[in-house]
Formats: C-alpha cells, sequence, structure tokens
C-alpha cells in the first residue's frame, strides 16, 4: 500500500496594511479555513479587534477578501500574508436602519401635534385647517412604518454591520431632512398647492403606487435569498406586475422610492421636501450605479437593456 500523504497545512501571517509590522502569525491552518475563520484565529490574539471590524486583504491597498473565500482557492502559498485594517467600532445594520426610520417619524409628529415652543404658544397642540396637512402626515408616517417592518421582517443583509460612526451621518440626514419639511408644511402659515384638491390627488395617487411598487420589490429580492445566506442572483419579474421594472433597471426599489418623494412634494408643495428629493435621488443614483456595475461584474448573462436607475437614461 502507498502510504498516505501529510495533510497539507498553511501558515498565515498577518501585517498592519499601514506600518507593515507583523501583528500575527498563525500556524497550521487547515486548507478549507475560510477568511471567516482566520478571522476568528486573530481575534483571540487580538481581542480589541472583533471580527467584524476587521478587513483582511491579499494587497494593503486591494480589496477586503469576503468571509466566505476558502483559504486554498486564493493565489498565495502555501505561506500566506495577509494585511489587515481596522474598519472601526461596528453596529449591526439592523439597529442602524430602526434608529435612522424612528427618528423621522417622530419628529413629523411632533411638529404635526404642534407641541409647545415650536410655533408659539397660541398655536400649541392646535390642528391645521387644511386636509392635505393631515393627508402628508399620514403619508409621512406610513412611510416610516413601512420602513420599520421591512427592516424588521423583510429585508435580508449581506453584511451583518457597518461603522458605527455612519449612524451618526446617516441620522443627521434623514433627523434633519424630517424635522426641516415637517416644519413648513404643519406651520400655520402653510398654503395647500396651487392646484388643489386635483393635485393633491394625482401626487397621492402617485405615492401609493410608487409605495406598493417599493415594498413589491423588496420582498422580490428577499426571496432571491434563502435566509442566513449571501447568495447573489439576477433578479428577475415576477407575476407580480411592479416587478416588471426590472426588466429595465437594475435597482427598481430606488426607482420607485424617488417616485414616492416626488408624489409627496407634489402632494405639499414645500420647498424642503424637493430638495430632500433631489438629494435622495443623488445618492440612490449613486448607489444604483454601483450594483448595476457589481452585476456586470458578477454575471455574464446580464440583461443588457437594463439601466441602473432610470430607464434608458441613468
Amino acid at each position: 500500500k502507498k502510504p498516505k500523504k501529510a495533510a497539507l497545512f498553511f501558515e498565515v501571517e498577518i501585517l498592519d496594511a499601514r506600518s507593515r509590522q507583523k501583528l500575527c502569525f498563525l500556524d497550521k491552518v487547515e486548507p478549507h479555513a475560510t477568511i471567516a475563520d482566520i478571522k476568528n484565529l486573530f481575534t483571540k490574539a487580538h481581542p480589541q479587534w472583533y471580527p467584524a471590524r476587521q478587513s483582511l486583504r491579499l494587497d494593503p491597498k486591494g480589496r477586503s477578501l469576503k468571509d466566505e473565500d476558502v483559504l486554498q482557492s486564493l493565489p498565495v502559498g502555501t505561506t500566506a500574508t495577509f494585511y489587515f485594517r481596522d474598519l472601526g467600532a461596528q453596529i449591526s445594520w439592523v439597529t442602524v436602519f430602526l434608529t435612522e426610520y424612528a427618528g423621522p417619524l417622530l419628529i413629523y409628529l411632533l411638529f404635526y401635534f404642534r407641541v409647545p415652543f415650536l410655533y408659539g404658544p397660541r398655536y400649541d397642540f392646535t390642528a391645521s385647517r387644511h386636509r392635505v396637512v393631515h393627508l402628508a402626515c399620514a403619508c409621512h408616517s406610513f412611510h416610516y412604518i413601512k420602513r420599520l417592518l421591512e427592516t424588521l421582517f423583510i429585508h435580508r443583509f449581506s453584511h451583518g454591520t457597518m461603522p458605527l460612526r455612519n449612524i451618526f451621518k446617516n441620522c443627521t440626514y434623514y433627523w434633519g431632512f424630517a424635522a426641516w419639511m415637517a416644519y413648513y408644511i404643519n406651520h400655520p402659515l402653510y398654503t395647500p398647492p396651487a392646484y388643489g384638491d386635483d393635485q393633491v390627488k394625482l401626487a397621492l395617487a402617485m405615492f401609493l403606487f410608487c409605495q406598493l411598487g417599493n415594498f413589491s420589490i423588496h420582498v422580490a429580492l428577499r426571496n432571491l435569498r434563502p435566509a442566513g445566506s449571501k447568495t447573489r442572483k439576477i433578479p428577475y419579474p415576477t407575476r407580480n406586475p411592479f416587478t416588471w421594472l426590472f426588466l429595465l433597471v437594475s435597482c427598481p426599489n430606488y426607482t420607485y422610492e424617488v417616485g414616492s418623494w416626488i408624489g409627496f412634494t407634489i402632494m405639499t408643495q414645500c420647498l424642503p421636501v424637493a430638495l430632500f428629493s433631489l438629494v435622495g435621488f443623488v445618492q440612490m443614483a449613486i448607489w444604483a450605479q454601483g450594483k448595476h456595475r457589481s452585476y456586470l461584474r458578477e454575471f455574464r448573462e446580464y440583461p443588457a437593456l437594463r439601466s441602473p436607475i432610470v430607464p434608458f437614461l441613468l
């Protein structure tokens, strides 16, 4: 009988990406170990850097390796060198989204109910006489309650955490704009849209249509990824007509989101809402273009007709 070959093990050294200082040396690492396994071993030597804080890469300025990458499939020898960067304190995406979305919901309601110190004593807890103001509050509240419920029950995140510092930036954006638009829409001197009920009804229909579309896309994306996995697939239209927008754009959830805020802008005829819609569109267009490029890199058969966010344009 032929003697059995000794199991092949890897040696792994982890260097600081900036200083090139050796931080850790791991002996006898299994060939089928993943980057996630190596991060866990690294944490034992440096408990202050838990796995979510770690970015391991093959080149100091290269891309972060994925947790599911397998050691023996990487372009390394039996002595593998990885470069470490600290991503900073992390916080779960669920916590971030709940904080981002609960804030605007509560802030808007404070202005809607005209709590003291907002508009002066004579207006404390008074109600607007304009129907559009009450409708706008219902739409705004519906939007953020929907987002909170989607965060808890619909979304599946490919990454469990994000840098803690981002929550302050994100909350400043969402909370600040919510206060700004709520102040004007619920102001005692607010005037209804120029074209009256017809303008409000058209805008309401647009808002609700896009909210349903946005929800439908989120459900379709959830169904593409089994629970607990990071599987990525090409999203295609389903029997739900709202998902047919996948025929033309890579990120129809953003398209519908922008449409909702355009509808809300038309309904309220309020400049801060228009600016919020514009800033949101610019940011979502950047995200959509990044995701579109990612799809093109990952899938050779990706539909050529699709644009990132606006059919045939952007």
